[in-house]
């Protein structure tokens, strides 16, 4: 079975905030009405949609997309399904898990159930963050448009990203469930920038 486990860039798109700003805009700069084809130029901020975040995003003078490694984003993931919790994945909730050096978690939460955003969506707290970094993973992914709501000074995001653990976000999982499978996750190839939009999908081992 293939998920694809993308949000589908449009007009409508759920952003960041419900922020009017954040929405990505379309123009068709020709079309068969004006000439003998149809083009589109599309404007978005690079943290539309399902997207990766890299260490410049929160750390000045951190790295960015040029140190990304194809072979850390087609890997196998385990998915665990906190969708119950109606606030922060906490950090006795990531210790139920089975979760080992050189993993990749993708949290499925409330927010996969919404196609709007939700302002009380479900993040990863700080002190989860900070135990999957003293567990060394290699990355985590999350279905809201933050791994982190409201916190100061943005432990979570600090946490993950000064220790080089990769930072998906805005992922789609209402059709997955909790298991183990293979990702293939192909962000755009654009260079020295601190976020790029990714093409995501799972397939069952």
């Amino acid at each position: 079975m293939l998920y694809d486990v993308s949000m589908p860039i449009s007009p409508e798109i759920q952003v960041y905030r419900n922020n009017p700003d954040k929405l990505p805009k379309f123009l068709t700069s020709s079309s068969h009405d004006t000439g003998e084809i149809h083009e589109t130029e599309i404007t978005m901020n690079l943290h539309t949609g399902t997207h990766l975040d890299y260490p410049l995003h929160m750390v000045k003078n951190g790295a960015t997309s040029d140190v990304e490694e194809l072979r850390d984003l087609i890997t196998d993931v385990k998915v665990f399904d906190v969708s119950y919790l109606t606030e922060s994945i906490d950090l006795n909730t990531v210790k139920k898990f089975d979760i080992q050096k050189d993993d990749f978690i993708l949290f499925k939460t409330k927010n996969s159930y919404s196609e709007t955003f939700l302002d009380d969506f479900t993040y990863l707290g700080m002190d989860a963050a900070r135990y999957l970094r003293d567990r060394q993973i290699k990355g985590v992914g999350i279905d809201g448009l933050g791994i982190e709501r409201s916190q100061k000074g943005h432990p979570t995001h600090l946490a993950l990203l000064e220790n080089g653990i990769i930072i998906i976000e805005g992922l789609r999982l209402k059709e997955v469930k909790q298991n183990t499978y293979k990702m293939i996750c192909l962000p755009l190839k654009i260079k020295n920038v601190e976020a790029t939009p990714a093409r995501i999908i799972l397939l069952d081992k």
